[in-house]
Parts: structure tokens; sequence; C-alpha cells
């Protein structure tokens, strides 16, 4: 540790001891953080910017799903298990492809392709 941040931790407990921090809004109440521990050190800014602008609500929610299911599929062994995993990870990966063509931008899924054909079939 370097001096400022041994000194700024003596001068934090101080404030502390003293009841400096009581009249402060949110006292006692937990921290809402944002878990952005899934996210590479050098892009976290720019995800945070880019969130804060309001580009990354819904799709980032299931992008994050989406690497839970698959990290949760790589790790089961019952083969049941790993059957429903699947298809709930289709079933996101559908989705996911889907918002991101409403939002006009091209996915390379070759799930969505294969299934959007399916559909363009049946409708025709």
């Amino acid at each position: 540790m370097d001096l400022f941040t041994i000194l700024a931790e003596q001068r934090i407990k101080k404030a502390n001891e003293n009841g400096d921090f009581k009249d402060l809004p949110g006292y006692g109440k937990p921290l809402k953080l944002d878990d952005d521990s899934s996210i590479p050190e050098e892009l976290r800014m720019a995800h945070r910017i880019m969130k804060n602008a309001g580009f990354l609500s819904e799709d980032n929610k299931m992008k994050q799903e989406i690497t839970r299911i698959e990290d949760l599929l790589k790790n089961c062994k019952d083969e049941l298990e790993k059957e429903e995993l699947s298809k709930k990870l289709n079933e996101n990966m559908l989705k996911y492809n889907s918002l991101l063509s409403k939002k006009r931008i091209k996915t390379n899924s070759a799930i969505f392709k294969n299934y959007e054909t399916k559909i363009e079939k049946k409708l025709l």
C-alpha cells in the first residue's frame, strides 16, 4: 500500500468513529452494486458508459443468462439435466437473436437462421 492509501484509510476510519457519515443519504442501507465481474477489465469502462446510456439493458441480461447456462452445461454430468439445459440454452439464444434483429443488429447464429427459415416456410 502506498502512503496516500494508508492516509485515506485512516481518515475514513476516524470520520466513521466520529459519526461524520451518519447524516449521509442511504446510511445503513446496503449498497446497490452492479456486477461487472463477467466483463473483462479492459472493457468495463466502455460497458459502464453504454449501460448508463441505456444500450445494455435487456440484451445484456439475456447474454449473461446464456453464459450462465453454458457454464452449467459444461459442468453438468446428468444426461437428462443436460438435455433440459440445452433446450433452455436454445430458447434463450433464439430470444436473444430475435431481440438483436429487432434492434437491427445482424446475427450470424446458425440456430437463429435455421429457426427463421422454418418459420418462414410455415407461414408461406
